[in-house]
């Protein structure tokens, strides 16, 4: 265990939750990246067109393209290339920027003095178990597992397949009949693309995990450093690191909401429930893993409001002493005085500890990840308002 240990807290800046586990190195074989996850471009025409070329070949093939006797034909499916064409590159392209921009957030905690000299080994043990399970071969061979046995012949086939004829199955009693396009869209496409949804979450878990670990330390937090979190601010970039995998997964959800709009009669209001629901889900995966810092956030506001406080005090009296009862010297002006100065500072230092917020996150970063989540829906207002009318009632709103 040591060893680990000491690599982590020698090299924390090689913390990465991306890098790494078999599916990474399989794509390192490949040719399909790097150790700094380049041949992006790459590496997204690779694995969309392995999942969505298939589909529509074997369609065409099977005289169900874009006519034949499906009630939705392969191109008029509106969450099958949204899934594979949208969601899926998101998904892909969000890996390069989560490395990118939550690389350097674990060596921040050294880099602020946040870690005690006497929690550097339990911080290091952090990283490291968090680089285990990045790195765990069971931890993938499970996901994989879940999926076929979950994603695929429970969610897809009862929660998410339309209940009609289409180019991927025919209802029977018995349930469906797969055509050839739907046993490769329901075997390798589908599962391929939940894999990767999946270890999403695993990712996920992965960082609340880590960052659950740091909050049990005894962090040196600043009741009155200016980004009113005690010194954490600097974990909200984490936040904008997942924006473009929360789009991913709003587009997941708008492209059945836009399948059954099309092809099952419903309307977008009918779906108002679900929207909202989704959207705060959203919300709670990218900021949610923050919050596990609100404990300590709250204790170093108690404790500066106290201290601050005995210290504003003996400073307020004083200056009334010197200033309102004839103690300073004769021939000590008031105006210019520092003291003046010191007193307006005092003020504002105990002002940051009062409005200290409980997560080191802040309004405008949840609102942007709100918008990242409901931004692949709004296409979909086209379907109940036209497009001059909602571009009159937008700039309505902004002007």
């Amino acid at each position: 265990m040591a060893a680990p240990v000491d690599e982590a807290l020698q090299a924390p800046a090689d913390f990465s939750l991306v890098l790494g586990g078999p599916l990474f190195q399989i794509l390192r074989r490949v040719n399909l990246t790097d150790d700094a996850l380049a041949l992006l471009q790459r590496r997204i025409l690779a694995i969309s067109l392995f999942a969505w070329l298939p589909l529509l070949a074997l369609s065409a093939v099977d005289g169900q393209m874009l006519g034949g006797d499906a009630a939705v034909p392969f191109l008029m499916d509106i969450s099958v290339h949204v899934r594979f064409l949208v969601a899926l590159p998101l998904l892909i392209a969000a890996e390069l920027v989560v490395h990118r921009r939550m690389r350097p957030l674990v060596n921040q905690f050294l880099d602020e003095d946040l870690i005690p000299e006497g929690a550097r080994t339990r911080f290091g043990a952090a990283v490291a178990s968090a680089l285990r399970l990045r790195n765990s071969v069971a931890a993938e061979v499970v996901m994989i597992a879940f999926v076929y046995l979950v994603g695929v012949l429970v969610v897809w086939r009862h929660y998410v397949s339309l209940g009609t004829t289409t180019w991927y199955a025919t209802p029977c009693p018995g349930g469906s009949n797969l055509s050839p396009a739907g046993l490769w869209y329901g075997f390798v496409s589908l599962p391929v693309f939940q894999f990767l949804m999946v270890r999403w979450f695993f990712r996920l878990f992965i960082w609340t995990h880590f960052l659950w670990q740091v909050s049990r330390i005894e962090l040196k937090l600043v009741p009155t450093h200016p980004d009113r979190a005690g010194g954490l601010g600097f974990l909200s970039n984490a936040v904008y690191a997942f924006i473009p995998l929360t789009a991913g997964f709003g587009a997941v959800l708008a492209g059945p909401f836009a399948d059954r709009i099309f092809h099952a009669g419903a309307r977008l209001p009918d779906f108002e429930i679900q929207i909202a629901a989704a959207v705060v889900l959203l919300v709670l995966l990218s900021v949610g893993p923050l919050l596990v810092f609100a404990p300590r956030i709250a204790q170093a506001k108690r404790t500066g409001i106290l201290e601050y406080g005995a210290l504003a005090q003996r400073y307020v009296r004083d200056f009334g002493v010197k200033w309102l009862r004839a103690g300073a010297p004769g021939d000590e002006p008031l105006l210019g005085s520092v003291d003046i100065q010191s007193l307006a500072d005092m003020g504002s230092g105990y002002q940051v500890v009062r409005t200290m917020r409980m997560a080191p996150v802040a309004l405008q970063d949840i609102l942007l990840v709100a918008l990242a989540a409901v931004a692949p829906m709004a296409p979909l207002l086209l379907t109940v308002m036209p497009l001059d009318q909602l571009l009159r009632e937008v700039f309505g709103l902004l002007l």
